[in-house]
């Protein structure tokens, strides 16, 4: 999860797209250059240890004039943790 956030910071759409699960990635990302990310607070997580083959996390990242709050999916594929997808909270 963190550095899905660093990569959002930095708008690294190759890293963000490579840990997006297949089955739910999108084939572009369109990043707002303007986005000025400042903070990420993990709120929760369930499951998501080596013995596990998924897991949430519940987040607040804030940015310049707001904040986004997401529960997230995350899967392993190939050994790898992935994002599928996300839920929005508030």
């Amino acid at each position: 999860m963190r550095s899905r956030y660093s990569a959002f910071v930095k708008r690294n759409e190759q890293y963000l797209l490579r840990t997006w699960h297949p089955r739910t990635r999108p084939a572009t990302l369109d990043l707002d250059p303007g986005a000025r990310w400042t903070g990420l607070e993990i709120l929760a997580t369930t499951d998501g240890s080596a013995f596990h083959g998924t897991g949430t996390v519940t987040f607040r990242a804030s940015f310049r004039g707001g904040a986004l709050h997401e529960r997230s999916r995350f899967e392993r594929v190939d050994g790898a943790w992935v994002y599928v997808d996300g839920e929005f909270l508030d």
